[in-house]
């Protein structure tokens, strides 16, 4: 039988093109969450970057509310919250669905300007902010503590699901002990995808939040009607890449430009590598690279990114990833099922 996750959700950075605006990209994120909502993909998760003017997607929990708005069905959240650009208190107010980033998702002189203290420290607080959500949630800070009488807003609704980020295994083996899902970030990973979803899966702890471990593994892939037309929008990333290795933060190219672009012998290393973790093809490449990954990695569902230059693009390799994962396309009057994934 033909390994497939038993789920299969999008990863939305709201791209920016050369030539166009933060405002087309994002009036394109509502556009994209209609078209997921329809096909079936189960969530749909936008993101949370900061000076960079390839990404619109630097306001979430705005987003959350405009995507689930426009949609029926599909499970909306934030993949993710970086924590060490906010108080924790805002957080469990703010958000229906919750993904957390141990990253500020930017530069270090941007999460600098985030910070809710610009101490000079280099300290790094996301183990404490993460307690202390936690804690606000449970009303459990210990007697004398200056927060033991404060409550998130509105008090009597839960904070909703809770998903640590990570590229690391560091993550994983938080998430673990702590009890809730886990997605590995392979898309810019350098970190072995196997050992960080394997290591999270055998350290699991059973928590009230989730009874089993449960996994995404969040990837890049670029799928079109042929493995040429693929290999032609997937210049873009390429190009995007070195770019950003050099320091160099643009609007996304187009193909054309990307093919023209006169890449160095040293330059083209680092797209081969980049390309290892990249997917690219037809629905039957992609899927059949993808299903190796999956089994090995254990994964419980595959959120997909698509960094192209071009929407309509971007929406047909979303529908043909719809059709090599059999999703069931969602008619109008369509209940959700059940036994969704958390």
């Amino acid at each position: 039988m033909p390994v497939r996750p038993a789920a299969l959700s999008i990863l939305d950075l709201s791209p920016v093109a050369a030539g166009s605006s933060g405002a087309v990209s994002l009036r394109n994120s509502l556009d994209l969450a209609r078209l997921a909502d329809r096909l079936g993909f189960t969530r749909y998760w936008v993101a949370e970057h900061h000076n960079l003017p390839s990404i619109a997607s630097s306001a979430p929990d705005i987003m959350i509310g405009q995507i689930a708005a426009a949609t029926a069905r599909i499970r909306v959240g934030s993949g993710g919250v970086m924590l060490p650009n906010h108080a924790p208190l805002m957080v469990a107010e703010r958000f229906k669905v919750l993904g957390l980033g141990r990253a500020p998702g930017t530069d270090p002189v941007t999460s600098y300007a985030l910070r809710r203290r610009q101490d000079a420290g280099g300290d790094d607080d996301f183990l404490e902010r993460f307690q202390e959500l936690l804690l606000f949630e449970s009303n459990a800070f210990p007697q004398g503590h200056p927060f033991r009488s404060v409550r998130a807003m509105p008090q009597d609704v839960a904070l909703p699901p809770i998903w640590l980020l990570g590229s690391s295994g560091y993550s994983a083996q938080l998430a673990a002990m702590v009890g809730v899902g886990f997605s590995f970030a392979h898309h810019f990973a350098d970190h072995d995808a196997v050992a960080a979803m394997l290591s999270y899966r055998d350290r699991f702890k059973p928590s009230s939040a989730l009874a089993t471990p449960y996994a995404i593994l969040a990837c890049a892939a670029v799928c079109a009607d042929s493995e040429a037309e693929a290999e032609r929008l997937a210049a873009t990333i390429d190009l995007n890449f070195v770019r950003r290795s050099r320091g160099e933060y643009l609007p996304l190219a187009s193909p054309q430009e990307a093919a023209a672009y006169p890449y160095s012998p040293a330059e083209r290393g680092l797209i081969a590598r980049n390309r290892a973790r990249l997917f690219v093809g037809t629905k039957a490449t992609v899927l059949e690279r993808l299903r190796e990954l999956i089994a090995a990695t254990k994964a419980d569902e595959v959120m997909v990114t698509t960094m192209i230059y071009d929407h309509a693009a971007r929406r047909r390799s979303y529908e043909l990833l719809a059709e090599a994962f059999e999703l069931r396309a969602v008619t109008e009057n369509a209940v959700p099922a059940a036994a969704a994934p958390p």
